[in-house]
C-alpha cells in the first residue's frame, strides 16, 4: 500500500467536494480527491440536480410547442422524442463532468478513484477503484459523500414498478399512469415532467400541503396550479400499503379523514427524502459524533475529530447542492486560517423547478410571527405583468415578508415564470440587509419580471401602483 502526504484529503467530489478542493488548490494547499465514481461531479451533476432540470427542460418545450398557436407559432403536430431527450440529458452532463475534470488538471488536483474510509485522525485508506490500495496521511480531512434515495421501511423500489428518482431519470418509456409519492421538490418535479410529457398523475403527500417547506401561500397556489393542469393531489394522506404485479402498482391509504383510498398505477416513484452516505466511512474509530443519520459539526463544519471537517448532505443543514458549495469553500477558507465568516443559512434560497416554479429565500411569513416580528406584506400577481402577459405565464405571485419596525426584508418568496432566476434578487437583498424601502426604491427594466418584486415591495406599504 503506497502512502502520500497531502495537506488535504476530500471524500467525494460532488458540489461540496470538488468546490472545496478547487479552493482548497486557489489558496495553496496540495489536494487529494477520493471518488468512487469514475466520473467527477457526484449526485447533482449525474443523478440529481441538472439531468432532473434537463428532463424538465424538454417537458417546458413540450408545453410550449403545443401552446404555440396562441402565439402566432404553427409547428404541426408536436411529439416527445423521449431517446432524444435522454441524449440531450446525457450530453448536458457530460460537458459539465468534462469540465470538472478539467478544473482538477488547471489546478493540479490530485484525483483518486476509489472508497475512502478513515483510518484514525486525519489518516485516509483508499480501497478498489482504479489501483492499488493507498493509505494518505492528510493534515485535514473533508468528508463530502453526499446522500442517495431514501425508503421506506415498508416500500422498497425494485426498479421496475416502485422506483426511486434514480430510476426515473433513465425511464425508456412514458408511464401512462404514475402515483408519486412525496410533494417535496424533488416529487414535484417530476410531477411536473411526466404530465407534460403524457402520463396521468397522482400525487400522495403525507403532511397537509405540498411544498411543505415553504410559505403557505406558495403552496396553496402551487397545489390549485397542479389540479388545474389535471395532476390528483392528495395531502394528508398516508399509504399503508403497496402491492406490485406486473402490470402496475396497487397502494391502500389512508386519507385526512382516515378514510380509506385506493391508489392504482403502472408505476409509483418513491419521492421520500434522502439518507446521508456514511456506509464505510471509519466513523467509529473517530472522535466524529453522529445524531440521527447526521453528522454533528461546528459553525465552520468542524466535527468532534480534530481536523476532520464535513459538509453537504451528511449535516444538518438544507440538503442543497449551492449549501454544499458554500460549506466547502467555509471549511476550506477555515483549514487555511482565512477566517471565514459562518454561513447564516436564513439567507440560503431554496428553489422547485415544477410548473408553476417556486423559489423563497429568508422567513417565510408563518416562521417571521414565530420568531416574534411585528409582521408587514406585500404581494403581487404576475396576473398583472406585462411580462408575464407576453410569456403568457400568468400564473402566480410575488410575496415580501417585512418586519414594521426597522421595515428591514425579512424574506422573498415566488410562484410563477422564471422564480428560480428572480429569487436571486431575495438573496442580494437579505445579504445587504436591505429595507423594503431600499428595494420599492430600486429601478428596475420595463417590461421584466423582476418588476414583480418591485411591485410587491411597494405593496408591504400600501403603495403598489399596477393592481
Amino acid at each position: 500500500m503506497t502512502t502520500t502526504q497531502p495537506d488535504l484529503v476530500i471524500i467525494g467530489a460532488g458540489p461540496g467536494g470538488y468546490v472545496a478542493a478547487i479552493r482548497a488548490a486557489q489558496l495553496g494547499l496540495s489536494v487529494a480527491v477520493v471518488e468512487k465514481d469514475p466520473f467527477l461531479g457526484g449526485t447533482c451533476l449525474h443523478r440529481g440536480c441538472i439531468p432532473t432540470k434537463a428532463l424538465l427542460h424538454t417537458a417546458d418545450l413540450l408545453h410550449h410547442a403545443r401552446e404555440s398557436r396562441k402565439f402566432g407559432v404553427t409547428c404541426g403536430e408536436v411529439q416527445l422524442d423521449l431517446p432524444a431527450a435522454h441524449d440531450h440529458k446525457r450530453k448536458v452532463v457530460t460537458k459539465n463532468a468534462k469540465g470538472i475534470d478539467m478544473l482538477f488538471r488547471k489546478h493540479g488536483i490530485t484525483r483518486i478513484q476509489g472508497s475512502g474510509t478513515l483510518a484514525g485522525g486525519t489518516a485516509v485508506e483508499v480501497h478498489g477503484g482504479d489501483g492499488a490500495d493507498q493509505r494518505l496521511e492528510a493534515r485535514h480531512v473533508i468528508l463530502a459523500t453526499g446522500s442517495r434515495c431514501g425508503e421506506l421501511p415498508h416500500i422498497k423500489p425494485d426498479g421496475t414498478r416502485i422506483i426511486n428518482s434514480d430510476h426515473a431519470l433513465e425511464l425508456d418509456r412514458v408511464p401512462s399512469t404514475l402515483l408519486v409519492m412525496g410533494a417535496g421538490a424533488v416529487g414535484m418535479e417530476f410531477a411536473s415532467i411526466f404530465s407534460r410529457y403524457g402520463s396521468k398523475v397522482t400525487v400522495v403527500e403525507l403532511l397537509d400541503r405540498v411544498l411543505p417547506l415553504e410559505d403557505d401561500a406558495v403552496s396553496a397556489e402551487v397545489h390549485k396550479a397542479f389540479r388545474r393542469q389535471g395532476i390528483t393531489v392528495h395531502t394528508g394522506t398516508r399509504v399503508e400499503e403497496v402491492a406490485a404485479g406486473d402490470s402496475g402498482v396497487n397502494c391502500r391509504a389512508a386519507g385526512p379523514d382516515g378514510k380509506p383510498l385506493a391508489l392504482e398505477a403502472e408505476l409509483l416513484l418513491l419521492a421520500v427524502g434522502r439518507a446521508a452516505v456514511l456506509d464505510d466511512l471509519g466513523l467509529d474509530r473517530t472522535g466524529v459524533k453522529v445524531d440521527r443519520g447526521r453528522i454533528e459539526v461546528d459553525e465552520f463544519c468542524r466535527t468532534g475529530e480534530p481536523n476532520v471537517y464535513a459538509i453537504g448532505d451528511l449535516i444538518a443543514t438544507p440538503w442543497l447542492a449551492h449549501v454544499a458549495s458554500a460549506e466547502g469553500v467555509l471549511a476550506v477558507e477555515h483549514i487555511a486560517g482565512r477566517n471565514p465568516r459562518p454561513i447564516n443559512y436564513r439567507r440560503v434560497p431554496s428553489c422547485t423547478y415544477c410548473f408553476p416554479e417556486a423559489a423563497s429565500v429568508g422567513f417565510t411569513e408563518a416562521q417571521a410571527r414565530a420568531a416574534g416580528y411585528e409582521v408587514a406584506v406585500g404581494t403581487f400577481p404576475f396576473a398583472a405583468s406585462g411580462k408575464a402577459a407576453i410569456l403568457g405565464e400568468s400564473v402566480g405571485f410575488v410575496k415580501v415578508v417585512a418586519e414594521k419596525r426597522y421595515d428591514e426584508i425579512l424574506g422573498l418568496h415566488i410562484v410563477g415564470p422564471h422564480a428560480t432566476e428572480l429569487i436571486g434578487v431575495g438573496s442580494a437583498a437579505l445579504a445587504g440587509e436591505l429595507t423594503v424601502e431600499e428595494l420599492s426604491r430600486t429601478i428596475l427594466a420595463h417590461p421584466t419580471l423582476h418588476e414583480t418584486i418591485h411591485e410587491a415591495a411597494e405593496g408591504v406599504h400600501g403603495m403598489t401602483i399596477h393592481i
